[in-house]
């Protein structure tokens, strides 16, 4: 009996396993590596939250936007109009295309660079839009698990009368106060 235990003392002895220290040399301990990415991955989410979180715009912003949203239907109802415009009155159409092909060609450049860099600051501002809803959306993935967790354990249980976390819910709260 001394022997054996003297030889598991040496491998397992004072609270370690020499085994698995070993074993972790050639291989990652697979619990240590998700408890760190779990903690990266949490990082990540409030590191991104932080940086595009929502902020309360003024009047002036939305009028802004209400502005800039306009010049994509004004040149999409426009060239509509152009073909209407041909087919009613094609001498009328004729003469104004007569007057747009006078027009110079550096003018042209001009207004493609300013029609280019319109469509691109907007494109970059609703690309930072998104991602400032989208990281809302990831703020709010533990509550909605939380919630999917306990209305699963009411199929569980077969027990709808069970409580549930009310959590911030006020209507929730207030109903279950009226039910008594």
């Amino acid at each position: 009996m001394g022997l054996m235990e003297r030889l598991f003392s040496m491998v397992f002895g004072s609270g370690r396993n020499v085994i698995a220290e070993t074993a972790e040399v050639f291989r990652v301990n697979a619990e240590a590596e998700d408890a760190r990415a779990h903690d990266l991955q949490g990082a990540a989410l409030n590191q991104f939250g932080q940086e595009f979180r929502l902020v309360r715009r003024g009047w002036f912003d939305r009028l802004m936007d209400a502005l800039n949203r306009v010049p994509r239907p004004a040149m999409a109802l426009g060239t509509l109009g152009l073909f209407v415009a041909a087919m009613v009155d094609p001498v009328w159409f004729a003469a104004r295309m007569a007057g747009i092909a006078l027009v110079p060609e550096p003018l042209w450049w001009l207004l493609a660079a300013i029609v280019s860099f319109y469509f691109g600051a907007r494109h970059q501002a609703k690309g930072q839009d998104f991602q400032r809803e989208l990281a809302a959306t990831m703020a709010a993935v533990p509550q909605v698990v939380r919630t999917v967790r306990d209305v699963e354990a009411l199929r569980e249980t077969g027990d709808a009368t069970a409580p549930v976390e009310t959590g911030d819910n006020p209507a929730l709260a207030d109903w279950r106060a009226r039910r008594g």
